[in-house]
């Protein structure tokens, strides 16, 4: 019967859903089985289930059902995070009829007409992607959920779940109310997290200097122009500005100095807590040919026109450093071709010719003026060319780390960069400098509006506090982190974090339980929601009135944690106490510097140190094709349509073998294609094998027996590989590597034997153990009727010492040479052999290997143990030669292997092999010793034997 994945894995799916296969309940402690947690973060369902979601959810599944087949009682949970604005945003674009969220959902993610009218509140939204895609995709690719423990983070007892915790954190004094620089979403008018971005998720705040230079605003007096700068240092080389003419500017009244800034830039000073009111609006062609001076030189500067200036961008009035700055020096000398258009705006085009660089520092490597010799080194002429970047970049890092300030700086002359800025704005601050916050890329909120910093009164987690950060240390140094260079990323973000805002204006999720005006936001609800898993199924029959703060106190600090214990808060604490710890927790590497290190911070404050996470397994991203996957832009595989090609195995064999789960991985279909047709042929084969008759244990020869040995190998390496979670490392041993071994077999052994029959049966028995957590339907299926039953119902095989034969698997390693060997032979000499002539080496060379053996990999060493025989004394550069040989051939063994070489008949392994070696090269076989007396040697070559490489004839 050929193989039919659909068919086959319909079955397993449905046996699983009536038997609740994947129900997992505490068991009494007598009956053995450890309790192992595995979770994975809860789906956001904005949007579909594509085949990167897939292998989130598979690696953790592979896991848990290694570790069932390990005895363990596994529980492998699933819920649904519908907290904030993402799920909101998407409604409304729906709503508005925007084409682009129509082409996801209709042309990505195959919603019909008829239901998108479903899709037009948040829950029902929500509610369409969970049933439709999220559960159906899950469901399809065989993952073992306990489905019994779903819920969504809209639950109302789940809210109070969360309640209890933002009550603790507050008692504790873990959370506070104060200004704090925020994403601020200006669509939605409210602050806004990296989850809810759709560009700039790993944009970061920059703290900009803004250099007060003064000038004459176009229709009322004197203002500041501020400009915006990363290297304040530079200030002295400024010799102009650029503001774009066709964007607004406008006159402003900030902190009740007047400034001249973009209209944009007001915006954005409103929004960090200055008081900002707009007097006057115009052009910034009316600001062109104006002059502003410079605070710290005294010296005027003429402000020229760029279209390049983005308004958007700081304060929109840009200062120019082209001495330091090699984007500036192109665009000057741009300028200055272009200077006669300049009249238009009043200005002196020779004015503009007679701007010169000042240099204000010097750097080793560059000459007088470094953004001249910076531009010409690279023979860039224009601003367009894509090297600008690249020289820009090289010259800010060289000048940072080793450029050294000129005498004009006064108390700081002849001082590193690096080691001055900061000095040297905190001199000027307040006089000549400011600040502001701005992001150091585009942000665009999954709304579509423009995200900005903004300052805001608002509730934070205190993650600086330093009794905190201490405990999530601890519990960083304690955790099995893998891979474990992620360990540093943990140290490093709890070092930077400070403090989190946890509150949002409005969205889906709990309501801050003493400020109910606010919503907690996704990251922060989030971090403990692990524990609920443990109660969710029972916790549906308490009362939600009753879930109050002694209710939680209660469950998870136990009756002495309050005065009157509820019973239920009690039973279920049991619950959570046979569950807990979380053994591993799979996720991706992004969310290290915020949800993993949250989780972690909350775990440490919450619990006691044993219920702290034991392990976290981070993942890598999916690319397809060779690109990002991309919802927005279609750019996805959705499962089901996977799993409708080529199966549900294929795609979770393919998901688990491309890469470890930490590394990025590619979808490419060409090579799903041939995981689907490698499956096929393993199927097919093994019903062969079934169907077949059962063979003989005690018929098994030494092929069988190197075969099976090689077996145990295969389990020694899948299981340490598993244990680490390297599940590319497990299936390569359990099925490639593993199918080497059985193609040598097959050419080497006759399979009609009844102890070869025993073999393979035992072996694909074996196999289909190992492949039960990658491929469950196909291994199930077989095994069940190979054996009676399911592979993930038996044990994860265990190594067998009795069939462990290093002896014979290096003897058949010499077998293998020498094939190969004899092919080599047979190109070169372009021979095709009616007889093949092996000669094993004489006795005397195996003594010098020896010696090896007794005195280390030492030539000199070597000689002077054989040299102690007459015998062998008298070979003289004959057995030098050999020594030699014997040195490099043993560095490729350990000493018990060559232990295992030299007692070796290697003239009988040869004849063993000899039928074999005859079918092989369908030629007659003689093996001799090279000392033989009878030796048939008619080209001289017997001598060319050295032990474990004999010397061939062809003939």
């Amino acid at each position: 019967m050929d193989y039919d994945p659909q068919e086959i894995e319909e079955r397993w799916r449905q046996r699983w859903r009536e038997s609740g296969r994947y129900e997992a309940d505490p068991v009494p402690e007598e009956e053995g089985e450890d309790a192992t947690f595995v979770t994975v973060p809860y789906p956001y369902p904005s949007g579909g289930m594509h085949i990167g979601h897939a292998r989130t959810y598979t690696v953790p599944d592979a896991y848990a059902r290694y570790r069932r087949q390990q005895g363990d009682n596994v529980l492998f949970p699933m819920a649904w995070h519908v907290t904030g604005t993402p799920i909101i945003g998407a409604v409304e674009r729906l709503k508005k009829g925007e084409e682009e969220q129509l082409s996801v959902l209709q042309d990505t993610y195959n919603v019909p007409d008829e239901d998108l009218s479903d899709l037009e509140t948040p829950m029902g939204f929500a509610e369409y992607f969970i049933e439709e895609h999220y559960k159906k995709g899950m469901q399809s690719l065989g993952l073992s959920v306990d489905w019994r423990r779903e819920f969504t983070t809209n639950d109302e007892r789940y809210s109070q779940f969360i309640s209890w915790q933002y009550q603790t954190l507050k008692e504790r004094g873990l959370v506070e109310k104060g200004l704090h620089p925020v994403n601020y979403c200006t669509e939605e008018e409210q602050p806004v997290t990296t989850h809810d971005l759709l560009e700039g998720e790993d944009a970061e705040f920059q703290e900009y200097t803004l250099v007060r230079f003064r000038g004459d605003s176009p229709d009322d007096g004197e203002a500041v122009f501020p400009m915006a700068t990363l290297r304040p240092e530079t200030v002295r080389g400024v010799t102009n500005a650029y503001v774009n003419p066709e964007a607004t500017y406008v006159r402003a009244s900030v902190d009740g100095e007047t400034w001249v800034i973009s209209a944009d830039a007001a915006e954005k000073f409103d929004l960090q807590d200055r008081e900002v009111e707009i007097e006057a609006e115009f052009a910034g062609s009316d600001i062109v040919g104006t002059s502003v001076e410079n605070p710290i030189t005294g010296e005027d500067v003429l402000v020229l026109p760029a279209g390049f200036v983005d308004a958007d961008n700081a304060t929109g009035v840009v200062m120019s450093v082209p001495a330091h700055s090699p984007d500036d020096y192109v665009a000057l000398g741009e300028l200055k071709e272009r200077a006669d258009d300049l009249t238009e705006y009043g200005i002196d085009p020779d004015a503009v010719r007679a701007i010169e660089p000042i240099p204000i520092l010097s750097v080793e490597g560059y000459g007088e003026v470094p953004a001249r010799d910076a531009v010409d080194s690279r023979g860039i002429t224009s601003s367009d060319d894509p090297e600008l970047e690249e020289a820009t970049n090289d010259l800010y890092n060289a000048e940072f780390h080793s450029g050294v300030m000129n005498d004009e700086y006064g108390e700081f002359a002849g001082e590193v960069v690096e080691d001055v800025r900061e000095r040297f704005r905190e001199a000027h601050a307040g006089d000549a400098f400011d600040t502001m916050q701005e992001f150091s890329e585009e942000v665009v909120c999954r709304c579509g509006g423009d995200v900005e910093v903004a300052y805001q009164d608002t509730w934070f987690l205190r993650y600086n506090d330093e009794d905190w950060m201490a405990k999530t240390r601890k519990a960083i140094a304690n955790l099995d982190a893998i891979p474990e260079n992620t360990r540093g990323e943990y140290e490093h973000t709890v070092g930077w974090l400070n403090e989190w805002p946890c509150i949002r204006n409005y969205g889906l999720g709990t309501r801050l339980p003493w400020d109910t005006d606010f919503v907690i936001e996704p990251l922060s609800d989030s971090t403990l929601y692990m524990s609920y898993y443990t109660v969710a199924p029972h916790i549906q029959d308490v009362p939600v009135e009753d879930l109050d703060k002694e209710f939680f106190d209660a469950m998870f600090y136990g009756a002495e944690a309050v005065d009157d214990a509820d019973e239920r808060a009690l039973e279920l604490g049991e619950e959570w106490d046979y569950w807990y710890p979380v053994d591993y927790r799979f996720s991706g590497n992004d969310l290290i510097t915020n949800h993993l290190t949250f989780y972690l911070y909350h775990h440490a404050e919450f619990f006691p140190e044993p219920k702290w996470p034991q392990g976290i397994v981070v993942m890598g991203m999916g690319l397809l094709e060779g690109q990002k996957m991309s919802s927005s832009k279609g750019h996805v595989v959705l499962p089901g349509e996977a799993i409708s090609e080529f199966g549900a195995d294929t795609v979770r064999f393919f998901l688990l073998n491309a890469s470890e789960p930490w590394q990025d991985y590619d979808w490419r279909e060409d090579a799903v294609e041939s995981t689907h047709n490698q499956l096929r042929r393993f199927y097919n084969r093994s019903q062969e094998l079934i169907e077949g008759p059962a063979g003989d244990e005690e018929a098994t020869n030494d092929v069988d027996r190197w075969l099976l040995s090689k077996l145990q190998s295969t389990i020694e390496t899948a299981t340490e590989a598993m244990e680490g979670s390297e599940t590319r490392t497990a299936t390569q041993a359990a099925f490639y590597g593993f199918d080497e071994h059985l193609k040598w077999y097959r050419r080497r052994a006759d399979l009609d034997r009844p102890g070869a029959r025993w073999t393979l049966r035992h072996v694909l028995e074996t196999r289909l153990r190992l492949l039960a957590p990658f491929t469950p339907f196909l291994a199930n299926e077989l095994h069940e009727e190979l054996t009676g039953t399911a592979a993930e119902d038996a044990p994860w095989p265990e190594v067998d010492e009795g069939l462990q034969a290093p002896d014979l698997e290096l003897q058949e390693a010499r077998v293998q040479t020498l094939v190969d060997d004899i092919n080599e032979v047979a190109d070169v000499t372009d021979t095709d052999p009616e007889v093949v002539r092996i000669y094993a080496a004489a006795d005397w060379k195996r003594q010098v290997f020896d010696a090896v053996r007794e005195v280390g990999a030492d030539v000199g060493a070597v000689m002077s143990e054989v040299m102690s025989d007459p015998d062998l004394r008298e070979r003289g550069n004959e057995v030098n030669q050999i020594a030699q040989d014997a040195v490099e051939f043993a560095r490729d063994y350990d000493e018990e292997e060559l232990a295992d070489l030299l007692a070796m008949d290697e003239r009988a392994a040869y004849e063993n092999a000899a039928p074999f070696l005859g079918r092989e090269f369908g030629a007659e076989v003689e093996v001799y010793a090279e000392d033989d007396e009878d030796v048939v040697d008619p080209a001289d070559r017997a001598g060319n034997a050295i032990p474990f490489r004999p010397a061939i004839h062809l003939e």
